[in-house]
């Protein structure tokens, strides 16, 4: 799952913070912060586990592992971050937009905590609105043009954006068979996180 997803996946301000925190921080640093963005950390990394196992999950990387082999991951987490923005049943485009301001005005709230790495993507993410706008097609390609180049052992010009346009009813299909069982997961995760604080 990738931005969008974890920050609507997120129970309370302070699991957002530390759902955004988890993969700009080291392991070690985790029980620096307070037990509600640790309790973020933990929802993210109990998200990701599941994801990484659930068959649909395994589905959807086929369509890019051709291409990327075990990068597929990465390119099926920004898709279903399109799916998340367009599915209407979790929210209207107003509470979308809503959603989006809401994590920016939080991340701004607890800025204290956001190592600076972390601050200089989150300038750009919330100058584009990316949580709002990953409904659309060219962000999704954006985004995945990013994790190209950022990826060391892949070449840029990897038709990986073409790849999830020629796909899309599969990658939708994945998507509506996966995505329901890990809202039940999370909360079922937040539940036990409440029951701990």
């Amino acid at each position: 799952m990738n931005y969008l997803a974890h920050s609507f996946l997120s129970f309370t301000d302070g699991q957002i913070v530390g759902q955004f925190l988890e993969d700009f921080i080291r392991n070690k640093d985790r029980f620096s912060f307070p037990k509600n963005i640790q309790d973020g950390i933990t929802m993210h990394r109990a998200i990701d586990t599941y994801t990484d196992s659930h068959p649909a999950i395994h589905e959807a990387k086929k369509v890019f592992a051709p291409l990327v082999r075990l990068y597929a991951g990465a390119f099926v987490d920004v898709s279903m971050d399109y799916f998340v923005a367009n599915d209407l049943s979790l929210n209207s485009l107003s509470e979308w937009k809503a959603h989006s301001l809401h994590v920016y005005k939080v991340l701004h709230e607890n800025s204290q905590w956001l190592p600076e790495n972390f601050k200089m993507m989150f300038k750009k993410m919330e100058e584009g609105d990316w949580l709002y706008n990953y409904r659309k097609d060219e962000n999704i390609g954006h985004s995945m043009r990013n994790v190209l180049n950022k990826a060391k052992y892949l070449q840029t010009n990897i038709p990986v954006y073409e790849a999830f346009l020629n796909n899309k009813d599969i990658l939708q299909q994945c998507y509506d068979d996966f995505f329901s069982d890990l809202l039940h997961h999370a909360k079922g995760v937040n539940a036990l996180l409440q029951l701990e604080n």
